[in-house]
């Protein structure tokens, strides 16, 4: 059987949730049994996120292969078991790329080039190719960006026609779109949500499935006034509420029957959805047993999206040991104060995470000299493992001004170095070490042991590693290099011995934690972390 579709569009505004909402109709699916794989176009016209600014656009999530992508496969990740690679994030620029460098080889054979109809055969190629691995049931497509953008339009136009030739059966269109409550008039009103239908209706496409956006309940017959306007059955206008957890909208869309509706509209058979491993996590993320308070010491604080799978991924690790998570945001550049220390005093655990350039380097310094002297879990991750390395070479190996590369290019400690086989390679985006990369850590190493493993496989993004010339002085000074690419070349964890938790890893483990699967580092260190608060 080839797999069916499901296209997820917005409209209205941006940042209505399509990402979540698709990933929790993949997680609906899956629970009955059926194989899913998920996708997301971006109409903006860069090639990648790779090169874009943490401050628009959020964080840049890495797969096995190397991609740097959208955070939204993140979000597929953590709620499916999908397997995701460079083919299921595709924006513009991408596409674009693609079909000049087809029309400089001669693969057109003279033609003129359009956007109907070779952008759209590229959109429909890329999205047939994502549903011809692994036999897939069910590929869930989201469109970013909202219906009426000017750059929304080949993509729009291209899951058009991909109804047309595969016909009802095996397509299904699910359009997310705001439901908001006008305070001054104290009411509900569905009239965006009936313009943005109205939108996709003069493009050829009647959405199946209405996932209104509301932060309260929508009275029953207002959902019945948006199924008349909006041409859709009255069981399908589904309300997406505000939750306190993300956790939750999987079981919100069960108790309102999307997946029944999907399976419906797909003429699909299935077993009944096994939620029952959801409903634990929720149950526990509103009866936790304590708290734990984190704080998260980064570049780019004020936007929460820069480090989403990071929060992520502590959330897994505080609900795995059935408490809250609170986190923290510490403006690294705000600690490069002589009264730093009174910033740092709460915090049960504290987390230095990726990052690039100098900014607030010093603040992050500070912080882990904190973490490390006054015994305070720490867990620092790319920059964070960098920086851990150059406090402990200047204020304990005493390498004074020990530095990175990066930061100091005079310093005469480079402790931190740019990749030695790369340099000369300085287009931005071309000197990383990117995606999976395996490593072997000590037997009795802390990291080892909250792996329950020696080797492992992890996702790296940085263009800057460990210098070896200096293992020496740090390691004759009490630092252990705990862990190493399989060659030997990369030092990827270091860690403190005589220190409840300090460890740092090169890679970003943030990328490959779930809700259902928390990390192994990060439970340890919200366990330590949590130890520390009791003590």
């Amino acid at each position: 059987m080839s797999a069916k579709y499901i296209f997820v569009t917005g409209g209205v505004v941006s940042s209505l949730g399509k990402g979540l909402a698709a990933a929790s109709i993949g997680c609906l699916l899956e629970a009955r049994g059926l194989r899913v794989n998920m996708m997301k176009f971006d109409p903006y016209l860069n090639v990648d996120p790779g090169t874009m600014s943490p401050f628009q656009h959020g964080e840049v999530f890495v797969t096995d292969d190397g991609a740097e992508t959208d955070l939204d496969l993140g979000h597929y990740e953590r709620f499916t078991h999908a397997k995701l690679s460079r083919d299921n994030n595709l924006t513009t620029g991408r596409i674009y790329e693609q079909i000049i460098t087809k029309e400089r080889r001669g693969d057109y054979l003279g033609k003129t080039v359009q956007v109907i109809p070779h952008v759209t055969n590229e959109i429909k190629n890329a999205a047939k190719k994502v549903a011809a691995t692994d036999n897939v049931d069910v590929v869930l497509v989201e469109i970013g960006g909202t219906v009426g953008d000017i750059e929304s339009l080949p993509f729009l136009e291209a899951i058009r026609q991909m109804r047309q030739e595969l016909g009802r059966d095996n397509t299904c269109f699910v359009h997310v779109t705001l439901v908001p409550w006008i305070a001054a008039a104290q009411e509900l009103k569905t009239k965006p949500t009936q313009h943005s239908v109205k939108e996709m209706l003069s493009i050829g496409i009647q959405p199946d499935i209405l996932l209104c956006r509301a932060d309260r309940d929508v009275p029953q017959e207002m959902r019945e006034k948006i199924a008349a306007f909006c041409n859709v059955e009255q069981a399908a206008v589904i309300i997406a509420r505000d939750v306190p957890s993300i956790y939750e909208v999987p079981l919100n869309f069960a108790e309102q029957g999307v997946d029944e509706l999907v399976m419906k509209y797909l003429r699909l058979d299935s077993k009944p959805a096994d939620l029952s491993k959801w409903q634990d996590i929720v149950y526990r993320s509103y009866n936790p047993k304590d708290t734990v308070e984190i704080g998260i010491v980064g570049k780019y604080v004020e936007y929460e999206d820069s480090y989403k799978s990071l929060k992520e991924s502590l959330v897994h690790g505080a609900l795995a040991e059935n408490l809250k998570l609170k986190v923290t945001w510490v403006e690294a550049s705000g600690l490069e104060v002589e009264d730093y220390a009174s910033q740092l005093s709460g915090f049960d655990g504290i987390l230095v995470p990726g990052g690039f350039g100098k900014r607030g380097i010093e603040g992050m310094l500070n912080a882990i000299r904190y973490a490390r002297e006054n015994k305070v879990p720490y867990f620092g991750i790319c920059l964070g493992m960098q920086t851990a390395c150059i406090e402990y070479a200047r204020n304990v190996a005493g390498l004074q001004n020990a530095n990175s590369g990066e930061f100091d290019p005079a310093t005469p400690y480079r402790i931190i170095y740019k990749l030695r086989e790369l340099t000369g390679v300085e287009e931005m985006g071309g000197t990383m070490r990117l995606g999976a990369w395996e490593c072997v850590m000590q037997p009795d190493s802390l990291a080892a042991k909250a792996y329950g493993t020696t080797k492992i496989s992890e996702r790296h993004r940085h263009r800057y590693e460990f210098n070896r010339e200096f293992e020496k002085p740090l390691t004759d000074a009490g630092l252990r290099l705990t862990g190493a690419s399989e060659s030997g070349t990369y030092v990827e964890i270091v860690e403190i011995p005589d220190h409840p938790f300090f460890v740092g890893c090169q890679f970003h483990p943030e990328f490959k934690s779930k809700p259902l699967e928390p990390h192994p580092l990060f439970h340890a260190f919200v366990k330590a972390s949590y130890a520390n608060k009791k003590a």
